[in-house]
Parts: C-alpha cells; sequence; structure tokens
C-alpha cells in the first residue's frame, strides 16, 4: 500500500502543474521562434506557407518514408467538388539497405516508384505537357532549405547509412530518378507531423495544428510570420508560415519526472534529450510500467517470492501489451493473467497482483495523455485561441489534427487526452477547441503541399 501511494503521488498530474507545463511550453516555443541556440525546441521553419485550400486539381504523387516500409500514393485531385481519389501501396525495405549506401536505398526507392507509376490506369491523368510531381515526407531529422530541398541532420529508427548525412535528400532521390529515367519532380519535402497538418487542413478548414502521438510524438502548428524573428526571408504572400516544434525534445523543471523516468531516459540510447517524449509517446508508455512492476516485484513481492526473470529485460513489456492489459473488462482480469504469463512467464498471479498491475497501467496512461494534453493546450493558448470572446463576436472554431497508432488505438488514452484539453480550456472556451483523429493526414498531405506548391501552380 505504501508503494502504491507513492506512486500515486510520484505520477500525480494535478490541473496547476498542467498549466504550469503549458505555460513553460509557450516560452520554449518562442525561445525556438527566436532562435535562441539553447532552446530546447527547434521550431524548424518548414518553408510551407501555402496550404491546401480544396481547390487544388490534378494528378500528384507522394512517397512517405519514415520507418521500415515506406509508402508510394497517387491523388486525384478535383477541386471541392470531386474531392480525392487515391491509391496507395506499401514497400517494405529490405533490411540490408537500411544499412548500406545511399545509392543503393534510393535507386530500390525509385524502382519501386517507377513501378507503381506504370500501375497509373484510366481514373488518374496527367496534362498534357506537364511532368509528375511528388510531395515527399521525410521522417528524419532534416535542416529545411526551401519548400523542396533539406539537408540530413542524421539517421534514425535503425537506419545507418554512410555518406547521407549532410547532403539534400530531394537530390538524392531526384538522381535516383533520373537514373531510372522516370520523369518526376519532387516539389514538396514535409515532416510527417506537416504532412498531417496540410491533410487535416484539407478535410477541415479550420484545423491549426497537427500532433502525433505514435511511436513518437510531434507537434505542427500555423504561425503568423511576425511573430518569427528568426525569418529572414521575404514575407510569404499568405503571412503564415507551418512550424515543425520536434516538441519531443521539450524539456522543463516543471515536468514531473519520476525516478522511473530519470533512469529510463540514463539507460536510453539518447541521454539527455527527447525528454517530453520519454513521458508519453508509444516507444516508452510500456516501458515506465516495466520499471514500476519490477520495484513492486523487489519491494513488495508483487509477483511472489521470486522476481519474474524476463520482467529485468529492458522493453519486455510493449505499450500495446499495456493497452491490452489496461482494456480489460473481465471481472477476474484473466487477459490481464494471460498476458503476464505470455510476456513475464508469471504462470499463476494473484487477483491482487492483477488489479495492481491494472492500476500502474492506468496511472502511467494517465500521465502520459495528461502531459500530452498540456502541450496541445499551450499551441491553443500560443495562438490566443485559449479563450471564448468577450465581446458578443462570433466564436472561432479550432481543430487540432492527431494521428498516430498511440492515440487510435489506445482508447483510455485518448480520451484522457481530449478530457483534460477541455478541462485546462474551461467550459467557455472548449466548446469551441476540437480535437480529433486524422487518419493517415501525412501521406495524402504530402500529395497536398505537392499541390499546393506546385510548378504549375494549378490552384485557380
Amino acid at each position: 500500500a505504501d508503494v502504491i501511494e507513492e506512486l500515486e503521488q510520484t505520477l500525480a498530474t494535478p490541473t496547476p502543474l498542467l498549466r504550469g507545463i503549458a505555460d513553460a511550453m509557450v516560452e520554449e516555443m518562442e525561445r525556438g521562434l527566436r532562435a535562441d541556440p539553447h532552446a530546447p525546441l527547434k521550431m524548424l521553419i518548414s518553408y510551407v506557407d501555402n496550404l491546401p485550400t480544396g481547390d487544388e486539381h490534378g494528378l500528384f504523387y507522394a512517397l512517405d518514408l519514415g520507418g521500415t516500409n515506406f509508402r508510394v500514393l497517387r491523388v486525384q485531385l478535383g477541386g471541392k467538388e470531386k474531392r480525392a481519389v487515391q491509391q496507395y501501396e506499401e514497400v517494405p525495405i529490405p533490411p540490408h539497405l537500411m544499412v548500406g549506401t545511399s545509392t543503393e536505398l534510393f535507386d530500390f526507392i525509385a524502382a519501386e516508384l517507377e513501378r507503381f507509376v506504370e500501375t497509373e490506369g484510366d481514373d488518374f491523368h496527367l496534362p498534357e505537357g506537364r511532368h509528375r510531381e511528388l510531395g515527399f515526407t521525410f521522417s528524419f531529422p532534416v535542416h529545411q532549405t526551401s519548400i523542396s530541398s533539406g539537408t540530413l541532420v542524421k539517421w534514425t529508427k535503425g537506419f545507418c547509412i554512410n555518406g547521407t548525412v549532410g547532403e539534400d535528400v530531394v537530390a538524392e532521390l531526384s538522381s535516383a530518378m533520373e537514373r531510372q529515367g522516370l520523369d518526376m519532380k519532387v516539389t514538396a519535402l514535409v515532416n510527417d507531423t506537416v504532412g498531417t497538418l496540410a491533410g487535416g487542413i484539407y478535410a477541415d478548414n479550420d484545423v491549426v495544428a497537427a500532433v502525433i502521438l505514435g511511436t513518437g510524438t510531434n507537434a505542427a502548428y500555423v504561425e503568423h510570420v511576425d511573430a518569427i524573428p528568426k525569418w529572414k526571408g521575404p514575407l510569404p504572400r499568405s503571412g503564415n508560415m507551418v512550424i515543425n516544434m520536434e516538441w519531443g525534445n521539450f524539456k522543463s523543471d516543471k515536468l514531473p519526472r519520476s525516478d522511473y523516468d530519470i533512469a529510463l531516459d540514463f539507460e536510453s540510447l539518447n541521454p539527455g534529450e527527447q525528454m517530453y517524449e520519454k513521458m508519453i509517446s508509444g516507444m516508452y508508455l510500456g516501458e515506465v510500467v516495466r520499471r514500476i512492476l519490477l520495484r513492486l516485484a523487489h519491494d513488495a513481492s508483487l509477483f511472489g517470492d521470486v522476481v519474474p526473470s524476463k520482467l529485468e529485460k529492458l522493453f519486455v513489456l510493449r505499450t500495446p501489451d499495456m493497452s491490452a492489459m489496461h482494456h480489460d473488462t473481465s471481472h477476474d482480469l484473466k487477459h490481464l493473467g494471460a498476458k503476464l504469463k505470455d510476456i513475464l512467464g508469471v504462470a499463476d498471479t494473484s487477483l491482487e497482483a492483477r488489479y495492481i498491475t491494472l492500476h500502474v497501467c492506468d496511472k502511467v496512461a494517465e500521465r502520459g495523455a495528461r502531459l500530452a494534453a498540456a502541450g496541445i493546450y499551450g499551441i491553443v493558448k500560443k495562438l490566443g485561441r485559449d479563450r471564448a470572446p468577450t465581446d458578443g463576436s462570433p466564436k472561432q472554431r479550432t481543430v487540432v489534427a492527431i494521428d498516430g497508432g498511440l492515440y487510435e488505438h489506445y482508447k483510455k488514452f485518448s480520451s484522457r487526452v481530449e478530457a483534460t484539453v477541455a478541462e485546462l480550456l474551461g467550459e467557455a472556451a472548449a466548446s469551441s477547441v476540437v480535437v480529433k483523429m486524422a487518419n493517415d493526414g501525412s501521406g495524402i498531405g504530402a500529395a497536398l503541399l505537392a499541390a499546393s506548391h506546385s510548378q504549375y501552380n494549378v490552384v485557380e
């Protein structure tokens, strides 16, 4: 009981604390927009200043490279009346190409893209005399230099390819397409969060921000160019610029980091980085639960006299398994017990041990969801949309589009995100702020950004 009580205090996220975190988020956003070299939030300029309007026409392609698979997408846009017709394919990347050379990887991608183009069919029409245009979603750290160029900062997610760091990834892909004889031009290079924002705004004009809550986490939003002191280029006609926050790296002494978080960070591959991500994203929630269960096994004999050896293994408990245990509604928690047996090799758990495990899952998910909601509230606050108008003017609808498997599949997590955003806003403001799922926004978003930044300027 003492250990559980201490755990509840450690993982508590009272509303005043969340408000303090949101204020710290706003402060760090402003530091990043000023190009403060010590700001944890880089607030990257995406060079996306024309967001989709729904008037886009024509045939566009998208390539989404962000993990062990990549997706190729073809979209026929027919303006507001006909909207979008799309087809896509998912292609696994052979493991040897993830650690080979840049030429081998991009040649493989270009060949698959060429094969996909050949299956175009009668529903898709490229106007006479035009090149095919491509939106390229590249979910690795990139220093963007224009809407269609950016140099790779580093590979992540198991990729380790020689010679690409510091190179323009669009130039690499374009050279590979040329070698393949594929007549296609990259007109937009986008981060997946920026793509989600574009896809979200196409479906709903009132979208102002997009958040990814999946294995990792990030956010992007539409900022007025006057609020970006570090912007040095010509002012965009729209007056707006999409900012890729890279908010997983948000850090603040307001974040309630427990001993479990500190140990997890210390033993991670990137200690001292991605502090916020390590408290809220799908990569880490199950691992936090494992560390708490291990402590309970040691200090309170949760699973009997012997500590299960598998429980000592880093990342043995994945967030999808945590979610499955958390959603067990059987009276004796038999599904949760079966999971503990499969994952930890604990053949016989007491009902009390199962209920305590459920409680731990609940507290870790609740904390992650409430901290994510504080970040969303911070963005809404930065945009001045956290209050209902007092002068009688009509309410402005504000929509935050969310994508990612954690948010989509872990219902007890996503419902708490939504409830906490409403709690932080208060009743009057919450009625005009919508947090909603934007399924696979980033794929179609990249094709839409290729259209809105097309060299033929197809937007009427």
